[in-house]
């Protein structure tokens, strides 16, 4: 008697998950079920069989991540963005809640600077939708194979991607409008790169990585350059590791920011905010009624 679909189909997957758990994946019956679904025959599980098991990230080889309960584009050499991210997700959708609540006319602006494959600014963007909010989403990479991929994630939220290096991507009508500045900067300290895993390390954008001999390289120039392009009450979000808090939030304060600190240990995640005070006369966000508007580069 042979076997029917469904035993095959088992059977496949047993001898996937043991290769797989063989080269040192920890979830190996997890991602043997989606390299399955992934593979269109034989031959292609073959061949995203081996190259996970030489340590490819498996979201580059089925061309997605899952974030929220939902899948987002990625593509090889493009950061994978971390489910401990979503701490800054919420912090940025709260944030942009009580803007759109406030007296200031128009939507509310959410730029997501190092957006990578524009994930977590595309995450805030259908969260706010939920609620009723469509923010002015405009999200910039350095990288252009990312800002491709990032256009893709935010385009259901008519959010717009622009290549270049940070605040000289964005465009410059944003200046002293943004309401949120989310900003997934690198910040593992150069000499900490050797010790990430190789998927991470050998299959990413060391860019996307590296953040300097302290790690707060890129960091320090967006808190620096933030108070130019915040509104009044806006705020910068960002990540950083557990012994970089001190010298982070030092930054937000010279800047002239309100610096808090974010955490979730849980998740292992850890980030801080630093919001611009509100003066006298701000009270409509100091962003005006065309702060909804499509503003070219």
């Amino acid at each position: 008697m042979t076997a029917g679909p469904a035993a095959e189909e088992a059977a496949a997957a047993a001898r996937v998950a043991a290769r797989l758990r063989a080269a040192g994946c920890v979830f190996a019956e997890d991602e043997a079920a989606l390299l399955l679904e992934a593979a269109g025959d034989d031959a292609g599980l073959e061949v995203l069989v081996a190259r996970r098991a030489a340590g490819e990230p498996l979201e580059h080889l089925l061309g997605w991540v899952e974030l929220d309960g939902e899948r987002w584009a990625v593509a090889p050499g493009v950061f994978v963005p971390r489910q401990r991210s979503l701490l800054l997700v919420a912090e940025a959708e709260a944030l942009l809640a009580a803007a759109a609540a406030g007296a200031h006319p128009g939507a509310p602006v959410l730029a997501d600077l190092c957006c990578g494959a524009g994930v977590l600014g595309a995450v805030v963007a259908r969260r706010l939708a939920g609620r009723g909010v469509r923010p002015a989403l405009h999200a910039a990479d350095v990288d252009p194979v990312a800002a491709a991929v990032a256009a893709r994630n935010v385009a259901p939220w008519a959010g717009e991607v622009t290549t270049g290096d940070l605040y000289a991507a964005l465009p410059p009508g944003l200046r002293g409008r943004v309401d949120v500045l989310l900003c997934h900067a690198p910040y593992v300290p150069t000499a900490a790169i050797a010790t990430m895993p190789p998927e991470a390390r050998e299959h990413e954008p060391r860019a996307a990585l590296d953040g300097g001999a302290d790690g707060l390289d890129v960091v320090r120039r967006v808190v620096a350059g933030a108070p130019a392009w915040l509104a009044p009450g806006g705020s910068v979000l960002f990540e950083v590791g557990a012994g970089q808090v001190d010298a982070a939030t030092a930054a937000v304060a010279a800047a002239g920011l309100a610096p808090r600190v974010l955490r979730d240990d849980d998740a292992g995640a850890l980030a801080v905010v630093g919001t611009a005070v509100l003066r006298t006369g701000d009270a409509d966000g100091g962003r005006g009624p065309e702060a909804g508007g499509d503003d070219g580069p």
